[in-house]
């Protein structure tokens, strides 16, 4: 996973500029650009939102940073028209070869979660991995310094192309932060249907060494000479088993695929990541594979621009 573009969208509200708060140390210390996005509804006066918008967004980030360091920092201001945000994010996402989206999401009633909610939206839809969080959630920016400080990284895996996406990228975290490595499989429910005898002993327990064997063999063996690695396989629910093991292990960072196999059914309440995402007592990153559609016409754009140069 290389950083070099961060997309932060906010709506400039205090609870928007938190994601704006990871974003500037993201692209602080992985020397990335920053472009803050805001979309503004499509019948409003441009200018004016242009003007207005302006000083609020050199406000949100003088609230982190200060004028020296905010003019080290390679960052711009974006401000787009549109009636649907989420897919106004992806799109922009994908013109403009981001390596990372940086947003908030509230925590919704569960009345209201069947409407989903903005970060869900771009979780399924954008073309590179979606790091969000809440604020009701355990902190690693430093306040004073804004430094990162990740000491435990949980990765939900499953065995699938996009869970190896998700190790991939805790695998680089832990080794930025020197920070613990958790894999987590998580073993369907035993049904109910089944006969007795199919539950004890042998069935379960090869199904346990099987997921436990291949855990290991999933990590690199170099990895563990720069981090302490712990497997685990649980049984149940998938969301409420990571859930419950990040609370368990005060995890910093949860790192999910988008459709591995078991997190990625659509039901009437949502996917597992969706309820991951509404639940997680940290921030979670969601991770996808970039899509070459986008990221040809990215380079294109790139090309067209410096031959004009």
């Amino acid at each position: 996973m290389t950083i070099k573009r961060i997309l932060c969208p906010t709506d400039l509200t205090a609870e928007s500029d938190e994601a704006l708060r990871y974003a500037l140390a993201l692209a602080r210390a992985y020397d990335a650009k920053l472009i803050a996005y805001h979309c503004e509804r499509a019948n409003s006066d441009a200018e004016v939102v242009h003007s207005e918008l302006k000083a609020s967004f050199e406000q949100s980030l003088f609230n982190y940073l200060g004028p020296a360091e905010l003019a080290a920092i390679d960052w711009q201001r974006v401000v787009e028209q549109g009636n649907d945000p989420g897919t106004a994010i992806s799109e922009y996402a994908g013109d403009h070869g981001v390596d990372l989206i940086v947003m908030r999401s509230r925590r919704r009633p569960h009345r209201a979660a069947l409407l989903g909610s903005t970060a869900e939206a771009v979780c399924r839809s954008a073309p590179c991995p979606v790091l969000v969080m809440h604020t009701d959630q355990r902190d690693w920016v430093n306040g004073s310094s804004h430094d990162i400080t990740i000491k435990r990284v949980l990765v939900a895996y499953d065995f699938s192309d996009d869970s190896e996406l998700a190790l991939k990228s805790g695998l680089m975290f832990a080794q930025e932060y020197q920070a613990e490595l958790h894999l987590l499989h998580v073993l369907p429910p035993s049904s109910l249907e089944e006969t007795e005898i199919s539950w004890f002993p042998l069935g379960k327990e090869d199904a346990y060494h099987k997921a436990a064997r291949r855990l290991q063999k999933a990590v690199p063996a170099e990895a563990h000479l720069w981090c302490d690695i712990k497997h685990a396989v649980a049984e149940g629910q998938a969301y409420r088993e990571i859930l419950n093991y990040a609370e368990k292990n005060a995890i910093d960072l949860i790192c999910i695929g988008a459709h591995g196999a078991g997190f990625a059914s659509r039901a009437l309440f949502g996917s597992n990541v969706d309820r991951v995402l509404r639940q997680a007592p940290c921030p979670v990153l969601v991770m996808r594979p970039l899509k070459p559609a986008m990221t040809l016409a990215y380079q294109a754009a790139e090309l067209g621009a410096a031959l004009t140069l």
